[in-house]
């Protein structure tokens, strides 16, 4: 079967691989649609990040060279002998992300992360392999291309619940890519009042508007102290920090109000210098979240189904899996008017 591997930085190739043996435990989907992520552009552009390289991942067992997609959706082609609640002809969204299972996940939902696509084969390919647990049924009202946007949009569904925001809160965002449009969609839904959006990219900005922001700054032309001014005279109540480098992450808690919150829902690829003296003034607080509980990805199936989320807006190109480097990842790389593209496997709908 055809696939795009990751061997190294700038290195994703489309060749022909096995499918690995289907586990007592596991179920092969028959991929329809799968989404570049932003830190599978991270991987392409300055990985390894998380993709398992000279010593096996310990969850998974696999080192690189991997087979990449973890924002997938598709169909029940086989199920192990010990899978109950799945048939052949189910359509499906795949949670990627994989934990060791002892711990519950109001303690620890990172108890292990390891990712599909990532620390193991994922959705860039033909079939794939799955654990039963990892599995989650499509409603009727949503398409299988539909399911492809289930994992980013559960990433800002548990960045928001992680904020603790409430109805009316004033809301500040950086970065208005895939995962920064996504949460301003999320806010919305939560009851956020006034969203705030800043980013360099003037077409972004305007997809941000599109999608609900009150307002969109290019925060290479303003102050973002004053500009949220305009809409919360003493700091919003949270801030989703989303672009992955110092002067947002600083800015990001300089327009929180004192005691309000800053969520980092960014990728760092490389550390940064900063003084913790920022907050002790103000008394802003500073949380992470990078994926979401079990709990929270069915919550984002359900939300989508009722068409109380809908993230569709944000998918820009569809591609071949066979442009996936020039159209895919050079293009995210190199046109900040592209926000989510899906890659077409076998297209079912």
């Amino acid at each position: 079967m055809k696939a795009a591997v990751w061997y190294g930085k700038k290195d994703i190739r489309i060749e022909e691989k096995e499918l690995k043996p289907l586990k007592d435990n596991e179920v092969t989907v028959r991929v329809a649609w799968a989404g570049i992520c932003g830190s599978d552009l991270h991987e392409y552009q300055e990985g390894p990040v998380f993709i398992p390289v000279g010593a096996p991942d310990k969850l998974t067992g696999q080192v690189a060279p991997v087979i990449m997609g973890h924002e997938f959706s598709g169909i029940v082609e086989k199920v192990g002998e010990n899978v109950t609640k799945y048939k052949v002809g189910d359509r499906v969204v795949v949670n990627p992300t994989l934990t060791y299972g002892n711990k519950p996940e109001d303690v620890d939902c990172y108890d292990g992360f390891s990712f599909i696509g990532l620390h193991t084969d994922g959705g860039f390919t033909t079939f794939t392999n799955a654990p039963e647990k990892n599995i989650y049924k499509l409603p009727e009202t949503l398409s299988l291309q539909d399911g492809a946007l289930v994992e980013p949009t559960a990433v800002a569904v548990q960045a928001v619940k992680e904020s603790g925001l409430l109805f009316g809160d004033n809301v500040a965002i950086f970065g208005a890519g895939p995962i920064g449009l996504l949460t301003i969609i999320a806010a919305k839904a939560a009851g956020a009042s006034n969203i705030i959006v800043f980013d360099l990219s003037e077409s972004r900005l305007e997809k941000a508007k599109e999608l609900g922001a009150t307002a969109v700054f290019n925060s290479a032309e303003v102050n973002p102290v004053e500009a949220v001014k305009q809409y919360a005279p003493y700091g919003v109540d949270k801030t989703f920090e989303v672009a992955g480098v110092a002067p947002t992450f600083k800015s990001a808690i300089d327009v929180t109000r004192p005691r309000g919150t800053v969520v980092i829902v960014s990728i760092f690829a490389h550390s940064i210098e900063w003084n913790p003296l920022q907050l002790t003034n103000t008394g802003v607080k500073i949380t992470s979240s990078i994926a979401y509980t079990p709990t929270s990805f069915q919550q984002t199936v359900d939300l989508m189904g009722s068409g109380q989320l809908q993230p569709q807006s944000i998918i820009t190109s569809q591609i071949e899996l066979d442009d996936i480097v020039e159209k895919g990842f050079e293009a995210l790389t190199n046109d900040k008017s592209q926000a989510k593209i899906l890659v077409k496997l076998s297209g079912e709908l």
